[in-house]
């Protein structure tokens, strides 16, 4: 019986190149230069903290960090952003959560909508993915089209398909 799994994962490697870039276009800017601005993301925790001068050249930072995801195939739903922490008049801070996973909620969500279609397929909620399992391969594909129309507030990636 053909099969797929629907994650939202990120690839690391491609953020962590995402994040460089952004450290050399930040070095290249004129505004930037008596700035102490620094962006750093932590791989364990899944964070990306970014600190600079003042909530301007944080929010510019981030413009950039997104651009520069964009470039490296990252989607930027997969990035949620977190509120500005002015520290002091010299200091500001902006932490950005790296989502991985389809949430229960969400995976619900997605679940009804396919039961709503009427195709013949049985959707089941694993962990953090959700398996499709159907009698024909092209009745996957459909729901694969259908699910990437709608907009879910994550990054959706098709895999395992088995025939």
């Amino acid at each position: 019986m053909p099969s797929l799994d629907v994650v939202s994962s990120v690839d690391l490697q491609f953020l962590a190149n995402a994040i460089n870039n952004t450290r050399r276009e930040i070095a290249t800017r004129y505004d930037f230069r008596s700035v102490k601005t620094e962006i750093e993301l932590d791989q364990k925790e899944k964070n990306i903290h970014i600190v600079s001068g003042d909530e301007w050249k944080v929010k510019t930072v981030k413009d950039m960090l997104i651009g520069q995801c964009i470039r490296q195939k990252v989607d930027p739903k997969s990035l949620e952003s977190g509120e500005i922490d002015t520290v002091s008049t010299s200091v500001a801070k902006l932490d950005i959560k790296v989502i991985e996973g389809i949430s229960k909620e969400i995976g619900q969500k997605m679940v009804k909508y396919i039961k709503g279609l009427k195709i013949k397929v049985q959707p089941a909620i694993l962990d953090n993915k959700l398996r499709i399992t159907g009698k024909q391969i092209d009745d996957l594909q459909e729901i694969m089209r259908l699910l990437d129309d709608q907009d879910w507030g994550v990054p959706l990636q098709y895999v395992n398909m088995k025939s």
